[in-house]
């Protein structure tokens, strides 16, 4: 019954979070142009299977966080907002210049919109909402001195450059659809691109440093506040930042063409899905006790 009734939950914040959507989208007048690149009823369908996934992960994030309350709410708007909207545009911001004027505030503006009511409505609504506190935090958890707090962020900055721009190589750039839609071309090799990349963008690496470091605040308050161990945590920044962060390309949108959409999926989603482990393994104790991960 108790399980059942979790379904029914999660249905209910799936038509929610779709309300969200559309309602933030007719807001800021951005629902047209996803329905202007497919006919309505299919856009809904892709919509409500976004919704859907994202609720599905927050929703296992909620039910299984020690956290409770403000706290709780506080802390999923922030992974949520983060992984489905910021990190994701201000990539956007960088890359695609031809959007029209006004469009990347109203894109930020519209995460603010779905966010943040449906939050509020998660934790409520899965039974959270109790005391700010919450259950006893492990004592371990991301408590480290700044000496390996020091060495641990620079191996995540250095794996995710690395990461970046070999899925980036392999995976999308090899795709003709990709450069051809930057306006840029193959030389055939990943060194002679990287080269390329260095000479003409010098500041992409230290911008995807940065990335790595927002990436990084967007997973302590999910290692800060799961119940289970480091596998557990892991599991769901996997999910948070291959599922959330990129599902949102299966919409057809007029500014992306189809094939350069599923390459950034692919290439995307595979990518963060390994630094997402990496950060929980390097920031998450692996030797607490049973208590602490009950």
């Amino acid at each position: 019954m108790k399980t059942a009734f979790t379904v029914l939950k999660v249905i209910a914040l799936t038509v929610i979070l779709f309300v969200c959507f559309g309602v933030a989208g007719s807001v800021l007048g951005h629902q047209s142009d996803f329905e202007a690149s497919q006919d309505a009823g299919s856009a809904a369908i892709t919509l409500l299977a976004i919704c859907l996934l994202d609720t599905l992960v927050l929703s296992y994030m909620i039910l299984r966080s020690r956290w409770t309350g403000w706290r709780l709410i506080v802390a999923v708007f922030f992974i949520f907002y983060g992984a489905s909207c910021f990190m994701a545009q201000i990539e956007s911001a960088v890359f695609i210049t031809h959007l029209p004027p006004g469009m990347m505030p109203r894109l930020f503006l519209m995460g603010l919109l779905f966010a943040t009511p449906f939050s509020i409505l998660a934790v409520l609504i899965l039974g959270k909402i109790g005391p700010f506190g919450g259950t006893a935090e492990s004592k371990e958890r991301l408590k480290m001195p700044i000496s390996e707090w020091s060495w641990k962020l620079a191996v995540i900055g250095v794996a995710y450059v690395t990461l970046y721009f070999t899925f980036g190589y392999y995976v999308a750039w090899r795709n003709p659809a990709v450069p051809e839609y930057y306006g840029g071309t193959d030389p055939g090799s990943f060194f002679a691109q990287l080269g390329n990349v260095l000479r003409d963008t010098p500041w992409l690496v230290p911008f995807q440093v940065l990335r790595a470091m927002l990436w990084t605040a967007i997973a302590l308050p999910v290692i800060r506040m799961m119940k289970g161990g480091w596998l557990e945590a892991a599991f769901v920044l996997a999910l948070l930042f291959s599922v959330v962060m990129v599902d949102q390309l299966l919409l057809p949108n007029p500014y992306m063409p189809e094939a350069v959409r599923m390459a950034h999926l692919v290439e995307t989603g595979s990518s963060n899905f390994i630094f997402a482990f990496l950060i929980a393994w390097l920031l998450s104790p692996r030797h607490e006790n049973v208590a602490d991960t009950a």
